[in-house]
């Protein structure tokens, strides 16, 4: 059997039967398999708008061998006796329990918020109502923040190939569809995900794991380096191993960390708003149409240098989707965005944001304590903005001229907008390199000034690292992990996913060396 890859230029309506037609003309087949391996939208001229596909074909007609494919990640499996703690069930601590527990570990998952189902209905409440669930909210619960933010699973590296395809198995074994495994810019959908992380949750539980959910995590029993035990409000686990996957907004958590000995530093992060627009101007400006045929809505990825050397970009763009109010806690008010997987929805909303140093903030230098503490004060001048968790919101010409307006504008944001002048409220420094950043986004995208800035985006990423040591450790101990975006090393499904597992396995790799289990 033969094998080739090739390269062809579809039109962004085509159809299977026009694939398998072209790649048979290409190659001169009569008789062949074939496999999309990779599928990305070419827009760089709106008259000439297309797929460029790559496609793996197999024929007894072709002479080619098949190249030498990468081994799939290995997880050796052994009956284990020893338990581990995986606090956290996003991206990060999922992954990392599906994998011990692969590996033949007896593994617990303990999950502050509530399971998806219950998350969705206490989001839901909120959202009518404004009366917020610290158990139940777009920060904590089963699946993580990722769960309803649209399920992207970019990646800005290629480093970790075996890792995100692992993911992406996991996924699709669950319902995902399986163009997430060559699309250029794949992405679940926040209604596939509610489905998709339940049936992950059985799988787990199918292969011997247990989920504890509503269960916080208070404090840790540390001895002479070791975790003894994870401390939460329904009793204590022990356990040999313990890995946290707090997520980003798990300040208190953060808090214990520290008081406890686990070592931090600041660094840069990125702080702003969401930026709005309808669907149809991005289409308009990406596209040079209000449609395309066979493509859902158009992306937009912009980034400028906000005046200085210091970096202003969009980030987590969500076409057809929703501002949502992301706050973790009653008395804050932040905004993140959320598309279903038909990105079907009148606007579009990314976040808009600029690069900053906890040291830059405060005007002096910091500790990791107080990097939290000055984030969360943002967050907290934001709820009292308004009073409520209405969204503070300025048209992106408001904010470049500095000029308020009390007009009312349409939104996706579900609790309502209230006119503010956020380049007030927002750290100085930040506003003059988002007001450059601005003008530079309007220039390279039509019609981008059209836009309005609603909210705080502060959960980008994190102010501060934990200290790791090679073996993937925290500093000083001996069986503690901190892993996704709360540990400052990820940021996204994929790259916490690739950090769970890649601590995962050197738990796995620790105990193998140990020749210590039965």
């Amino acid at each position: 059997m033969g094998y080739v890859e090739i390269s062809l230029k579809l039109p962004t309506d085509f159809t299977e039967e026009q694939l398998q037609r072209k790649t048979g003309k290409q190659l001169r087949l009569k008789s062949f398999s074939y496999q999309i391996e990779r599928k990305s939208l070419d827009a760089r001229k709106k008259s000439d708008i297309h797929w460029k596909v790559k496609v793996a074909v197999s024929s007894r007609e072709l002479k080619n061998n098949a190249p030498v494919v990468p081994p799939p990640l290995e997880i050796p499996y052994r009956k284990r006796n020893k338990k581990v703690v995986v606090v956290g069930s996003g991206p990060a601590g999922f992954f990392a329990a599906l994998t011990l527990q692969k590996a033949g570990f007896q593994t617990t998952v303990i999950e502050r918020g509530r399971d998806v189902a219950g998350r969705a209905e206490s989001i839901k409440t909120f959202e009518n109502t404004g009366r917020f669930d610290a158990a139940g909210n777009y920060a904590f619960g089963e699946g993580g923040g990722g769960t309803f933010s649209d399920g992207k699973l970019t990646a800005r590296t290629r480093r970790f190939s075996r890792e995100r395809a692992f993911i992406t198995a996991a996924y699709i074994r669950a319902g995902a569809p399986e163009e997430i495994a060559y699309l250029a810019h794949p992405h679940i959908g926040s209604d596939n995900l509610r489905v998709i992380v339940k049936n992950l949750r059985k799988e787990f539980i199918g292969m011997g794991g247990t989920v504890l959910f509503e269960t916080k995590m208070e404090d840790l029993r540390i001895r002479d380096g070791f975790v003894t035990e994870a401390v939460t409000a329904a009793g204590s686990f022990e356990a040999e191993e313990f890995l946290l996957a707090p997520g980003h907004s798990a300040y208190e958590t953060y808090r214990m960390l520290i008081r406890r000995g686990v070592k931090f530093r600041t660094k840069n992060f990125a702080v702003g708003c969401r930026v709005e627009h309808p669907q149809k101007i991005i289409n308009l400006a990406q596209w040079g149409n209000e449609h395309l045929p066979g493509v859902k809505a158009a992306e937009y990825r912009l980034t400028g240098r906000g005046g200085s050397d210091r970096p202003v970009y969009t980030f987590c763009m969500c076409p057809g989707g929703v501002v949502v109010p992301s706050t973790a806690y009653a008395n804050a008010n932040i905004v993140n965005g959320m598309s279903l997987y038909q990105r079907s929805g009148r606007f579009a909303n990314s976040a808009c944001v600029g690069g900053i140093h906890p040291d830059e903030m405060a005007g002096r230098e910091t500790t990791p304590l107080e990097a939290l503490d000055q984030v969360a004060a943002l967050e907290e001048k934001f709820h009292r903005s308004t009073r409520s968790f209405k969204a503070p919101f300025c048209s992106i010409l408001d904010f470049l001229n500095e000029t308020e307006s009390s007009k009312e504008t349409e939104s996706s944001y579900p609790l309502g907008l209230t006119p503010a002048p956020l380049w007030e409220m927002l750290p100085l420094k930040l506003s003059r390199a988002l007001q450059s950043g601005l003008k530079e986004f309007n220039r390279q995208l039509p019609g981008f000034e059209t836009g309005n800035l609603i909210g705080l985006e502060s959960k980008t990423s994190s102010p501060i690292q934990v200290l790791r040591n090679r073996d993937g450790l925290c500093e000083g101990f001996k069986n503690l992990y901190l892993i996704g975006e709360g540990s400052g090393y990820a940021g996204g499904i994929v790259s916490s996913g690739v950090d769970g597992i890649r601590a995962a396995l050197g738990v796995v790799e620790r105990d193998q060396s140990s020749g210590c289990s039965a």
